[in-house]
C-alpha cells in the first residue's frame, strides 16, 4: 500500500502539479496583508492571479508578514490519516528559515505514541520555495517508482545537501526587512542598482554569496551557477520560481535549454510565503547538484 507524502504551501508547487499527484496533501498556511489574515489553499484555481494580486499590494507599500504551520495545524492535517490506518512521510520547509519543521516533527512524535503500529517519519529539507517543491517532487517519483517509506526516508535524508538553490532579487528592500542585509547596504544598492545573488546554504539558511550590478548580469549569474553545478543537466527537471516576473524567469529558462540542453523546466509563482520575504522582481532556480558544493561558501 502507498503511503502519504504530507508537506507545507512554501514549496510554491503550482496547483495543477498538486492536482495530479496520488496521497500527496499539503498542509496550508496563513499570512497578513495589512493586518488582513489570508490563509493558502493549496489547490486555488487561480493561484498566478493570487500571486499577481499579493505583490501588487506590496508595490503600494503594504507591509506583509507570515505565520509559522504549528503543531496543531499538522496534527489536523495527519490525524486523519493515521486514524485511516495509513503511513506517512512528512517533507518540511527548512528548519533554518522557520520553525515550522520543528512543529511538523513534534507532531509526528505525538502521533507515533497514539498510533504505534503506524510508520511515520519526518525529514527537514533544508530547501526553500520551489526548492522544497522540487525536494518533494523527487521523492513523490521515488514513491511512485515502487519504494517503500523507508527507501524514500534515506533518499530523502541524502537529497537535501544535493539539491541546490540560488536566487537574485530586485528590491533589497524586503531583505532588508528580514534582517538579511543591513539598512546601509540596501540604501546603497538600490542607487547603485546593485543586484545581490544568493542561495540555501547546507543548513538550509538564505546566504548572500555575490553582488552584480544590473538586472540581467544578476538572471546571467544563475545561469552561470547552473552551468558550474548541476549534476548532468540535460537530463534533470530544472524549477524557476518568480516574483510577478515570468519574463525573467522565462528568459532564463530559455537560455537554460539553449545552450546547456535543458529540457525539463518547470516555472512558477512564489507564493505570498514566501514572497513576504523575499518581494516582487524575485528570481530563483533550483536543481540537482553534483555534489553539496552549491550549497556551500564559496
Amino acid at each position: 500500500m502507498a503511503f502519504w507524502i504530507v508537506t507545507d504551501v512554501c514549496g510554491d508547487l503550482p496547483t495543477h502539479y498538486v492536482q495530479k499527484q496520488k496521497n500527496l496533501k499539503l498542509v496550508p498556511m496563513s499570512y497578513q496583508v495589512d493586518g488582513v489574515v489570508q490563509k493558502i489553499d493549496p489547490l486555488d484555481p487561480n493561484q498566478e492571479e493570487t500571486a499577481r494580486g499579493f505583490y501588487q499590494k506590496l508595490n503600494e507599500g503594504s507591509h506583509a508578514s507570515t505565520f509559522q504551520v504549528a503543531q496543531q495545524d499538522w496534527l489536523d492535517a495527519l490525524t486523519p490519516l493515521c486514524a485511516d490506518g495509513q503511513d506517512i512521510l512528512l517533507l518540511a520547509f527548512s528548519s533554518g528559515l522557520s520553525s515550522t519543521c520543528e512543529s511538523g516533527f513534534a507532531a509526528i512524535q505525538e502521533l507515533q505514541g497514539k498510533y504505534p503500529e503506524r510508520k511515520l517519519l519526518a525529514v527537514d529539507t533544508q530547501s526553500a520555495s520551489l526548492g522544497h517543491g522540487l525536494f518533494v517532487h523527487h521523492v513523490l517519483a521515488l514513491r511512485d517508482s515502487g519504494k517503500n517509506i523507508e527507501e524514500c526516508y534515506q533518499y530523502a535524508q541524502d537529497l537535501a545537501p544535493k539539491l541546490i538553490h540560488w536566487f537574485t532579487v530586485n528590491d533589497l528592500h524586503f531583505l532588508r526587512r528580514g534582517g538579511r542585509v543591513s539598512t546601509t547596504s540596501a540604501y546603497l544598492g538600490s542607487i547603485l542598482k546593485i543586484k545581490p545573488v544568493l542561495n540555501v546554504d547546507e543548513n538550509g539558511k538564505l546566504i548572500p554569496r555575490a553582488k552584480v550590478q544590473g538586472r540581467k548580469r544578476s538572471l546571467n549569474a544563475l545561469f552561470e551557477k547552473v552551468r558550474d553545478y548541476a549534476f548532468e543537466p540535460e537530463k534533470q527537471i530544472v524549477f524557476i520560481s518568480h516574483g510577478d516576473c515570468y519574463e525573467d524567469a522565462n528568459w532564463l529558462a530559455q537560455k537554460l535549454k539553449a545552450e546547456l540542453r535543458i529540457s525539463d523546466v518547470m516555472i512558477s509563482s512564489i507564493g505570498p510565503i514566501i514572497g513576504c520575504h523575499s518581494g516582487p522582481g524575485t528570481v530563483a532556480i533550483f536543481f540537482l547538484g553534483k555534489d553539496d558544493a552549491g550549497r556551500k561558501a564559496l
